[in-house]
């Protein structure tokens, strides 16, 4: 299973995160998030043996490209309003989609991504705000799923049982500010995630 760790924004947490089994670290390149950061500066931070992730909003796909060549990128999570033609190519791409009460998956039926990662509401915000969603829904999708919004250690075990997904995903809900992670708290996450009874 995936287990991402996203927002990271220096070598510390990166290094807890790993050390604790995250499988992906994710760095945000939306310029109007408060976990920013620089490609330069990301490229600099040493993630061995995780997926490296970008989390990309409305970006042309030439910068996503270039962005990737600066930070050594393994997927483009696409938040924003992107169709599947313009993906970038050589990059494999995880589409984010937020989930509502009456979400219809059959609008990602010919999505070329590798994986959907499904999201809380956000009230009309780009990216996650720490919410959940109904993790049952997630069953209906016919794509790999990667669960976000709102999880810490004492729902991630519920919502890999509910959702069954290839993956899950924490920012929020385990930092101390934004950007900065409370190394206890991803532990704590890391380890519920890994103890989950494999579907």
């Amino acid at each position: 299973m995936i287990l991402k760790i996203c927002g990271i924004t220096n070598q510390p947490d990166a290094d807890a995160a790993i050390a604790a089994g995250a499988t992906a670290i994710g760095f945000n390149f939306y310029p109007m998030s408060p976990r920013y950061i620089a490609p330069e500066l990301a490229a600099c931070i040493a993630t061995p043996g995780a997926r490296r992730v970008g989390v990309f909003v409305n970006e042309p796909v030439a910068h996503i490209a270039e962005t990737a060549r600066i930070a050594a990128l393994d997927v483009a999570q696409l938040h924003g309003d992107e169709t599947p033609d313009e993906y970038p190519s050589g990059i494999a791409v995880w589409k984010a989609a937020r989930v509502s009460a009456d979400f219809d998956f059959s609008q990602f039926d010919n999505c070329p991504a590798e994986a959907l990662l499904l999201d809380g509401p956000a009230a009309g915000l780009y990216g996650g705000a720490g919410l959940s969603f109904d993790w049952t829904l997630a069953r209906h999708a016919r794509h790999r799923i990667i669960v976000a919004g709102g999880l810490d250690a004492s729902n991630v075990a519920r919502a890999i049982s509910l959702a069954q997904p290839w993956g899950v995903d924490s920012c929020s809900r385990i930092e101390s500010s934004p950007g900065k992670k409370d190394h206890m708290k991803m532990i704590d996450f890391l380890r519920a995630a890994k103890a989950a009874p494999a579907v």
